[in-house]
């Protein structure tokens, strides 16, 4: 089993070339007061398989591949299509 942690989150940008930003979502309880506790992160993650908005995606660690860059896209899990009008 590989020891690189993978987060499953939906594409929020995709106008950079071969990069998008991946929001994962969380939900927790907070220990003492019990309360249902919502919270977000968002990564760059490299791109090959051109990605658009709404797409739910895998990203795994990777070495660095920029400065802000430490996220590669393993594979697409939700295309999004958008209501027919």
């Amino acid at each position: 089993m590989s020891a690189r942690r993978r987060f499953k989150g939906v594409v929020t940008s995709d106008k950079m070339m071969k990069t998008v930003m991946v929001e994962i979502k969380r939900t927790y309880r907070h220990r003492l007061y019990k309360k249902v506790i919502h919270s977000s992160r968002k990564f760059m993650a490299h791109d090959e398989l051109g990605c658009k908005i709404g797409d739910t995606v895998q990203i795994v660690e990777s070495k660095p591949l920029s400065r802000k860059k430490r996220w590669v896209v393993e594979k697409k899990l939700n295309v999004f299509e958008e209501p027919v009008k």
